[in-house]
């Protein structure tokens, strides 16, 4: 069995990518294939050696969507699985044993994910995400709750869906999952099975409006047309959720800052 994990990254980071870098060898998967996509020269080569994995580069002309199409483009034959991670997030031990065994145990299913704790950028913990079997149920009208840290892919339907696509900048694992849910199942499993670190650099934290606007065109793009235009006003309820749960997780960022 083969797992295709990819980093993408700009290698501005080092230090939480050599920690992200350790999280996921430290699964000790059977078949586990590393791969860093990066631009050369940024020191990130030394550190896929390092770490026992592969470097594939990429010059970052088509964003996060482009860094992670070349990782797949870089699968050998016989890959059964994929996952990427973001360069300051973690998996937690066991994680991927948890993936691989509920996506082995289910052939009809094309996604496995669990729970995820949000992270600030001392490690201290923020929020935790729950949704479970819920983030399945909402995902095509409501937030995505699926967190992508964490979560392992069937290789062969996400390269018949195409892959990633590169005119999306920000929502392209909701883009994704939208896709997927049409070729088979999504398994939830009930433990926590990642990380992710909230705070200002990430993309999704600092363009908060351009994400939801771009998911939403994304869940109307896969809707009928009356569903999209129903959408069009139902889709708030949703958004002022999410709006408030960010707004939550800001102040315990703050807060968490202000005691030490």
């Amino acid at each position: 069995m083969s797992l295709l994990f990819v980093v993408p990254t700009l290698g501005e980071r080092p230090g939480y990518l050599e920690r992200s870098l350790q999280s996921i060898v430290d699964q000790e998967q059977v078949g586990l294939d590393l791969v860093l996509v990066a631009p050369r020269g940024r020191g990130v080569e030394e550190m896929a050696t390092r770490f026992g994995g592969r470097f594939v580069e990429d010059p970052r002309r088509n964003g996060l969507s482009g860094a992670l199409n070349a990782g797949l483009a870089s699968a050998p034959p016989g890959t059964r699985y994929f996952t990427w991670l973001g360069d300051d997030d973690l998996l937690t031990p066991g994680s991927l044993s948890a993936t691989v065994t509920a996506l082995d145990a289910d052939p009809g299913s094309v996604v496995a994910y669990g729970w995820c704790d949000y992270i600030d950028a001392e490690d201290a913990l923020v929020f935790r995400s729950r949704a479970g079997r819920l983030a399945k149920a909402v995902l095509r009208f409501g937030p995505n709750l699926i967190p992508q840290p964490g979560s392992l892919l069937r290789y062969d339907d996400v390269v018949a869906v195409g892959g990633l696509d590169e005119s999306v900048r920000l929502a392209m694992d909701l883009d994704l999952f939208l896709q997927l849910r049409r070729r088979g199942r999504f398994v939830a499993i009930p433990k926590t099975l990642a990380s992710f670190r909230w705070h200002a650099d990430s993309a999704t934290v600092g363009n908060e409006h351009a994400s939801m606007e771009e998911s939403d065109r994304l869940r109307m793009k896969y809707m009928s047309r009356p569903a999209a235009r129903a959408y069009e006003y139902l889709r708030w309820p949703g958004r002022w959720a999410l709006v408030a749960a960010k707004r939550r997780v800001d102040r315990n960022v703050a807060q968490q800052s202000a005691r030490r």
